[in-house]
């Protein structure tokens, strides 16, 4: 007998009988441990020794020993227990939602600083949850909630979609990017004028559309019309534009973290003071028993973000 139809001929339950009389060697001990009389203990071991086709213990009336086959069983049955045992510590894991995989969709801006945050929250708060990252675009985040590719989206707005959720997750300030020798560089922080007539690396309407709205809107604002000298979609290109020579940016205040050389930041003082949103969103109707922790870690990164920006203000 082999295969699928061999295994299936015991159970676990004499698997845990036998793997206490082989630890015990001694049928009283073994039985106690399982919370059952002796006779029906060597009942189920009778009867896997049957199926096998082998003997694994040898019993006399002073001892138990395992035989020479019984030893090599025990060491596959204890290891058939851990499995089922796991196996069902995942599922009951999966199933309330402790464990699980999220397919989390960024874009490119998120990931230098609000996602590698919230990532050591999922490594310290939610071990269990794994994360399996995407890039994409706006746009794109939104037809991949839609078809279910991903469960959540790190995106910018507008989110008009009836069938998604959302919940702002960060908000951040818009620094100027200044090359090496700019005038602009002698003061602590700018205004939005002093951009009027002057070269601007600007953002792509395609590509990169939500920040070139909200570039053109403060602008417009303003009253203020800078002189576009390049468009692209990608921060780090613009940054090395700036590096370049080419003119001045607008970046949001993460992109500080990309150090590049002989590039230099100031903030400008904006209206709302902190105009560049991160929202995230996901399917109301997203079945996922992961998601509800992963949302969890969410609204708590959101809630520390907002306690640390009030004792900055203070």
């Amino acid at each position: 007998m082999t295969g699928a139809s061999f295994w299936s001929q015991f159970e676990l339950h004499q698997l845990r009988c036998f793997v206490a009389a082989a630890e015990e060697l001694h049928f009283g001990r073994a039985a106690a441990r399982m919370n059952m009389t002796q006779p029906p203990l060597s009942r189920q071991i009778q009867l896997l020794e049957h199926v096998l086709g082998v003997k694994l213990l040898d019993r006399t009336s002073r001892a138990v020993k395992l035989t020479p086959a019984g030893r090599v069983f025990l060491l596959e049955a204890r290891r058939i227990l851990r499995l089922t045992e796991s196996a069902a510590l995942a599922t009951r894991r999966i199933a309330s939602g402790e464990a699980g995989t999220i397919s989390l969709g960024f874009t490119a801006a998120s990931g230098y600083s609000f996602l590698p945050r919230l990532l050591l929250q999922r490594a310290s708060h939610a071990p269990n949850i794994d994360v399996a990252l995407k890039e994409m675009v706006s746009s794109e985040q939104v037809d991949s909630l839609l078809t279910g590719r991903i469960d959540v989206g790190l995106l910018r707005p507008p989110i008009s979609r009836s069938e998604f959720t959302t919940l702002r997750v960060a908000s951040e300030q818009l620094v100027a990017a200044l090359p090496f020798g700019d005038e602009r560089l002698g003061g602590a922080s700018l205004e939005l004028r002093d951009f009027d007539g002057k070269p601007l690396i600007m953002y792509a309407r395609e590509g990169a559309r939500y920040f070139h709205d909200l570039l053109a809107g403060q602008f417009k604002a303003a009253g203020v019309m800078p002189v576009t000298v390049q468009s692209l979609s990608q921060i780090h290109s613009i940054l090395a534009l700036v590096r370049a020579g080419m003119g001045a940016a607008l970046v949001p205040e993460a992109a500080m973290s990309l150090h590049f050389d002989d590039v230099h930041f100031r903030p400008v003082r904006t209206q709302p003071e902190s105009p560049v949103e991160l929202f995230a969103a996901w399917r109301t109707d997203n079945d996922n028993p992961a998601l509800s922790a992963f949302l969890d870690l969410l609204r708590a990164d959101d809630a520390s973000a907002g306690m640390e920006a009030g004792a900055a203000s203070d």
